[in-house]
């Protein structure tokens, strides 16, 4: 049984930070490879996941891949959500958990898709040192919000 209080998935925003999601995998897309911001290759596969209220994409990475399956019911702890051009993708990251869960979801609403909005993206600043530059910045840039 989870003893944490849950967030529904239509609930979820471009801003949500440690939530805890029950949810049922409706589908798991193959891993492709893409480059980390330091260079690195990492491997990324999206699974669309849901509950009574809507589906989310849910980004996997490397080792998360293949480890969940279509119509597994999955318990993300400590989750956060970002967006991906302009679409919500939730994450597990790094602080948080994804587990498999005994708890069943019974009827997944895939007529609202959470991850099919498109928000503007604003851009964000991430607490601690430096590491976040959109591409086109001069290297020690910042500058803030243009005006035009």
């Amino acid at each position: 049984m989870v003893d944490k209080p849950l967030t529904k998935v239509k609930d979820l925003t471009p801003n949500s930070k440690q939530v805890n999601i029950l949810a049922k995998v409706v589908s798991v897309g193959e891993p492709k490879e893409v480059m980390g911001k330091y260079g690195d290759s990492r491997k990324v596969a999206e699974a669309v996941v849901g509950d009574d209220t809507a589906v989310v994409t849910l980004s996997l990475w490397n080792e998360q891949i293949g480890s969940i399956a279509k119509d597994d019911t999955i318990f993300v702890d400590n989750g956060y959500v970002s967006l991906v051009r302009g679409h919500m993708r939730l994450n597990v990251g790094r602080y948080g958990t994804m587990t498999k869960s005994t708890e069943t979801v019974g009827d997944v609403n895939t007529g609202q898709d959470m991850s099919a909005q498109e928000f503007q993206s604003e851009r964000r600043s991430f607490g601690g040192g430096g590491g976040f530059r959109p591409r086109g910045d001069r290297e020690g840039g910042g500058g803030g919000y243009r005006r035009y």
